[in-house]
């Protein structure tokens, strides 16, 4: 590919991406003036994200063969027209079924980019300068979930919720438009055959069962809604794990998982997607709700949790060398408990620089958890193997996301914040507990990685870089 198609390649890619991320973060300090205006309670807020989440992670698995049977430039401008698209559904929605209805479709498209942009990007650089390339992508894509919330919070309290939407429209129409005068279509390998019966096992099990866990709370779990659906849902899950284990070639290599050590990295990364992207959706509603910040406000004070990843991620190698992974990472989750836990004691009259300073050592402790546990999962596995298991991990990563807003918006329905004429307790009890729950499933991810024996980390603490194929080395956050 000539220089002026890879440098089209790194624009289109960057900006999607950059959307992409961004959105895993922007709509969280929207979250309370969507409840008001389409008249739910806060608990019930979290369909618009969880929706997001669990597309994102059913679309991951089949992005490959999408791009390997249609053309990687063609799947990619179709992902980001959808995701454009679905965004201006979004700010046109009039309530909530409908605003969840297209951030499904909208994570449906964004769920595609990363996989099949990252196969075209790297399909047109040679191996020896693809380290190069990836780590001049990981600023701009590390940096939208920083600004997302700050950005959210701006067009809340200046324009309206449903600007957080429209803001993709001009970038997506942009990349659409340069991808498809500049970008030319490369060649690709067989696409192989698409194992179906795990398609259509995976999408329905998994929504029926987040269905019940997040519904339960508000239509009672012994309703025969709930009960159906998610006895459905874990019916669903059996018969996936049944196939993907009989097929010659699954859609989700689950056989993987029999390595000890990936299989604990697998855990310990959906506990701490849970923890994460559980507490960046309580913390914004309970400080806005609770104690009165407006959304701007709310956006600036989470914003250093997204500068203290960044940090930690530039800082992983050297940490890594002084303690390795193991240490590293039971040392970082153990601060991580602590400082979730002092996050369900801030009061009205907390100094914002301090809650910042909790957020930002909050990120920078879990940067450090999230990169040791990636060196971990990938230590000892072979090269032919990698692809399945940065997918497998990939979606564990968001499905532990959307299993943590699940849970934890029950939480806060049932410890009081379900009435939407008594958002929450007067002391902010409800989200208090929520709170509780996220560092919960930090101290489960701790319990897990202590279980990691010494010489599971002797293949990669030596070593300077991460043995982590280049889109896995950045500590990431789960594109919501």
């Amino acid at each position: 590919m000539k220089a002026s198609g890879t440098l089209t390649l790194r624009l289109v890619y960057v900006a999607a991406m950059f959307l992409v991320a961004m959105d895993a973060t922007i709509v969280n300090v929207a979250l309370l003036t969507i409840g008001s205006e389409l008249q739910v309670p806060p608990a019930r807020t979290g369909s618009i994200n969880i929706g997001y989440l669990i597309a994102v992670a059913l679309t991951l698995p089949v992005a490959g063969w999408l791009g390997d049977r249609f053309g990687v430039k063609r799947v990619l401008l179709s992902a980001i027209t959808l995701f454009t698209a679905a965004s201006v559904c979004c700010g046109l929605a009039v309530s909530l079924e409908q605003l969840t209805l297209f951030r499904i479709i909208q994570g449906a498209g964004g769920g595609l980019v990363a996989p099949v942009g990252m196969a075209m990007l790297f399909r047109a650089f040679p191996p020896q300068v693809r380290a190069k390339v990836s780590r001049s992508l990981i600023l701009p894509i590390a940096a939208a979930p920083a600004v997302g919330p700050v950005i959210g919070g701006f067009l809340v309290d200046e324009l309206s919720w449903r600007w957080c939407f429209y803001l993709n429209v001009p970038v997506g129409l942009a990349a659409v438009l340069l991808g498809g005068l500049l970008l030319r279509a490369e060649g690709q390998p067989s696409a192989g055959r698409l194992h179906l019966p795990g398609l259509l096992l995976s999408g329905p099990g998994f929504a029926m069962v987040i269905y019940a866990l997040t519904q339960g709370t508000f239509l009672g779990w012994t309703s025969p809604a709930i009960l159906t659906s998610g006895f459905g849902g874990l019916v669903m899950l059996a018969a996936l794990v049944f196939t993907q284990l009989r097929a010659s070639q699954p859609l989700l290599q689950l056989r993987l998982i029999g390595d000890r050590l990936f299989r604990t990295a697998g855990l310990i990364a959906f506990c701490l997607s849970a923890g994460l992207l559980g507490m960046l959706y309580v913390f914004p509603l309970m400080y806005q709700d609770v104690y009165g910040a407006s959304a701007l406000a709310s956006g600036l004070t989470t914003f250093p949790e997204a500068l203290g990843l960044m940090a930690a991620s530039q800082l992983m190698p050297w940490s890594n060398r002084r303690l390795g992974p193991r240490r590293l990472m039971v040392i970082s989750l153990f601060g991580a408990v602590i400082l979730f836990a002092l996050m369900c004691l801030v009061r009205s009259d907390t100094s914002p620089w301090l809650i910042r300073v909790l957020m930002f050592a909050g990120g920078f402790t879990l940067g450090h958890a999230v990169g040791a546990v990636q060196l971990l999962a990938f230590a000892r596995m072979p090269g032919p193997s990698m692809g399945q298991a940065s997918t497998l991990y990939q979606v564990l990563n968001r499905l532990g996301s959307a299993l943590g807003v699940a849970l934890l918006g029950s939480i806060m329905a049932y410890a009081g914040a379900a009435d939407p004429a008594v958002p929450s307790a007067p002391d902010g009890f409800a989200y208090q507990a929520a709170l509780l729950g996220a560092a919960g499933f930090l101290l489960l991810a701790w319990c897990l990685a202590l279980t990691i024996r010494r010489e599971d980390e002797e293949a990669v603490r030596p070593a300077s870089k991460p043995a982590v194929p280049p889109v896995q080395a950045a500590p990431a956050k789960p594109t919501i």
